[in-house]
């Protein structure tokens, strides 16, 4: 049998195995890291400057998360010990960073807790069916192999709760949602774990996605525990506070708050 067809064999009868229960459970530690990226301004900068930027913004370019998963769910949060750590102090990103977040697969939604300049939102929504093309090239993470798979997602289904002064070039959100704008992604899953989930938006391959790169970004799996007794298992959450909000409208209401933030600081600048 050819490694190709192997994968859609697994992942045929993969189809199945969600919905018979949640006895499999396990806990997998990723870690994120992103390149610093400071355009057309950065190219000014010294590179003892460069150096100091990122180390203030080291809590921002390298995080750790917990992917706790069943059959069914999965909910993935933030090592909150990260900040601690870096020893590093960044508020204005703390607001554009990505909440506590469950997914059901049965049911294909998404419950995510977000904060905003003080206020709690409940992002409630569709989990996005993510057109994946999987292929037989293969490597080793860890003790797993992995196959690799790549899709064009668009921008607004991975960015929604992040936010760029360049996303106010665009008349409305939707736009930065538009056909052509989208976002390359590569993912490597193994089906020695037969479920169908992934860190943050990344889901629905024939196997626990154990390394995901997209833009300036990947991340990485660095440990997995399979619990398959039902007393070891560790619950997973879903946020219940906040604002009921969508993914599209919550992303409409940060746009705002920074065209205001943005009009209020050119005004206090006229009038020195």
């Amino acid at each position: 049998m050819s490694k190709k067809l192997a994968i859609y064999v697994v992942f045929s009868v993969l189809l199945t195995i969600p919905f018979q229960g949640q006895s499999f459970q396990g806990r997998a530690t990723y870690i994120s890291k992103s390149k610093m990226q400071l355009g057309s301004w950065g190219a000014r900068l010294s590179e003892a400057r460069k150096k100091q930027i990122e180390a203030r913004l080291k809590n921002r370019l390298e995080k750790i998360y917990f992917l706790t998963f069943n059959t069914l769910e999965s909910f993935f949060k933030e090592d909150e010990k990260i900040d601690a750590i870096s020893g590093a102090t960044d508020s204005w990103g703390a607001y554009f960073s990505r909440g506590p977040q469950y997914k059901n697969i049965k049911e294909s939604t998404l419950v995510q807790s977000q904060e905003f300049y003080g206020k709690r939102f409940l992002v409630k929504d569709n989990l996005f069916d993510i057109d994946w093309v999987m292929s037989s090239e293969s490597k080793k993470i860890g003790n797993y192999t992995c196959y690799k798979a790549k899709a064009f997602v668009p921008y607004l289904e991975l960015k929604w709760y992040n936010f760029s002064w360049s996303d106010l070039k665009k008349t409305t959100t939707a736009e930065q949602n538009s056909d052509g704008n989208t976002i390359v992604v590569e993912a490597w899953y193994t089906p020695q774990i037969p479920v169908l989930h992934g860190p943050g938006e990344f889901w629905g391959l024939p196997g626990l996605i154990l390394e995901v790169s997209y833009e300036n970004t990947t991340l990485l799996c660095t440990e997995v525990i399979i619990n398959k007794e039902k007393s070891k298992a560790e619950e997973i959450n879903i946020p219940s506070k906040g604002q009921e909000i969508t993914k599209i409208t919550y992303a409409e209401t940060i746009r705002k708050r920074m065209q205001d933030f943005r009009n209020n600081r050119g005004g206090r600048r006229r009038n020195r």
